[in-house]
């Protein structure tokens, strides 16, 4: 007997759902090019696991920032087409910079920063207007549809946060592997979901607005 996928609305009208199965497709078809993507995030979580809270208050918004972004424009480029950015990386490390603060306060002024400006990266990497004109379009996208914005990059951080720490648990146990070995690979195999995600959230976005 065969099954076929259900059709999937138009990016317009795209639940969070939606864009979560399709985010997990992408990465499916994708899988190989898409690793690189998880190389930056999975030596960010060994190196967090060695350093002190107050040097990790210094790396955050720095050197994670950077290597993160990055990460993100090549998310970018696989999903979405186009080149390198220097300006994308940038702009989206600079975008990043007050993250790991708002964090600190509480998690969803994190994720309302990031719908509300961390867009900025595809526009430029999609667009490649000028950084001025990047971020008031990144404004401009996060308010089409705030509540699918917020949304989704909460689901997407959820679905990452709960299926690495159960990989994490299922590698130490049955491979008897080192954590720093069961960190590095469940972040490197689970985390580029969270930036190719992001990267199609920019599509619904952008179909929001016009």
């Amino acid at each position: 007997m065969s099954t076929s996928r259900p059709v999937a609305l138009p990016p317009a009208d795209r639940t969070v759902g939606q864009l979560v199965a399709e985010s997990i497709r992408f990465y499916g078809d994708n899988f190989r090019r898409c690793l690189v993507v998880g190389i930056a995030p999975a030596a960010l979580a060994v190196t967090t696991a060695h350093v002190s809270r107050t040097l990790g208050v210094v790396l955050a918004p720095t050197v994670y920032g950077a290597l993160l972004s990055a990460s993100y424009v090549y998310a970018c480029m696989l999903v979405l087409g186009g080149t390198w950015s220097t300006r994308a990386w940038l702009v989206g490390w600079a975008v990043f910079a007050p993250v790991p603060f708002l964090v600190v306060a509480f998690i969803l002024p994190a994720l309302a920063w990031l719908a509300a400006f961390g867009l900025v990266v595809p526009v430029l990497v999609v667009e490649q207007v000028e950084p001025r004109r990047a971020i008031r379009r990144a404004w401009e996208l996060g308010r089409a549809d705030f509540v699918h914005a917020l949304g989704t990059l909460a689901t997407l951080a959820i679905v990452v946060f709960l299926t690495q720490t159960v990989l994490v648990f299922l590698l130490r146990g049955a491979a008897a592997a080192a954590l720093d070995a069961a960190l590095f690979l469940a972040s490197g195999v689970i985390s580029p979901l969270l930036f190719v995600g992001s990267a199609l959230l920019y599509v619904d976005q952008a179909a929001r607005v016009k």
